[in-house]
């Protein structure tokens, strides 16, 4: 019988699940992956998707001590920060986060005062690092190849929160053309990932259905092995390598890239404020 109790959230303007992962024992939660609601074309931030996810604690007097990042996001802004101001959670990050804050330092020209060191995080979790809230050990597993700091957060061996690094076995896997990929090393943590047991539950952060069927989140590894579009059935890995980075240079950029990559390095803070009050993100132009 599960100790813990999950809770999904779609936020369907990015097609990202956030979690609450919760003790049922001590009440004790984690939040995986919050969204930032952010009107791109008025540069408007607001917290709609994060508030749903805080009704949702305090209708369940839940005691929220962390909010886990499973990588930094190109596809919505985090509202770890929100969330932590109104829950005292600490934000946690894989500890290969240096790496991509170091990469989009250079390619956003940061001001001087940003540090690509990891200290705009409460943790950085290397690979097999251990959690324990409540009665839930949580195990971070270091799941390269999207980005260089993609973690799975693998709850009480039974349960694997995974990121972007799979998706449902009819969407597939990741892309691995952003700066610091890797389809030979996705491959690699792929099969990581679906060595755990066969009955192990994958929880994954976007789903892009098929025409036909509903938003979908709950997967295991005996349906990634068998039935996986991409890695499923024994592919080997020069298949695999091949046909990603094939289709990867078919995919257009997301759509809140830019601003998403330049917040979610600082653990989802926006850049500091310029001279007149107004905090601005930039574009690099014929960069990416």
């Amino acid at each position: 019988m599960m100790s813990y109790q999950v809770q999904a959230f779609l936020d369907n303007d990015s097609e990202t699940f956030s979690y609450v992962v919760s003790d049922t024992a001590s009440r004790q939660a984690v939040i995986i992956d919050p969204v930032l609601d952010f009107d791109y074309k008025a540069g408007r931030t607001s917290t709609d998707s994060a508030e749903q996810i805080l009704a949702y604690v305090k209708q369940h007097n839940l005691q929220v001590d962390w909010v886990l990042e499973t990588h930094a996001h190109a596809d919505h802004l985090s509202a770890a920060p929100f969330l932590r101001s109104k829950l005292g959670a600490r934000i946690g990050i894989g500890a290969e986060i240096t790496q991509v804050q170091a990469i989009f330092k250079d390619v956003f020209n940061l001001e001087k005062e940003f540090l690509p060191n990891g200290s705009q995080f409460d943790r950085l979790f290397a690979d097999g690092d251990t959690l324990q809230v409540g009665n839930m050990s949580i195990r971070a597993m270091h799941l390269p190849g999207h980005t260089p700091a993609d973690l799975a957060y693998v709850i009480n061996e039974q349960a694997a929160f995974v990121g972007d690094t799979i998706f449902m076995p009819d969407v597939g896997t990741a892309r691995c053309d952003f700066p610091g990929g890797s389809a030979s090393t996705l491959f690699d943590s792929i099969e990581k990932l679906l060595a755990l047991p066969a009955d192990t539950e994958i929880y994954i952060c976007h789903d892009y259905p098929p025409a036909g069927r509903e938003h979908q989140y709950l997967s295991s590894v005996a349906a990634q092995k068998q039935h996986n579009i991409h890695v499923g059935g024994g592919v080997s890995k020069a298949d695999f390598v091949q046909r990603r980075e094939a289709r990867d240079a078919t995919l257009a950029m997301p759509r809140l890239i830019l601003p998403s990559v330049q917040v979610n390095i600082r653990a989802g803070q926006l850049p500091p404020a310029e001279d007149n009050g107004t905090t601005y993100l930039k574009v690099p132009i014929n960069l990416l």
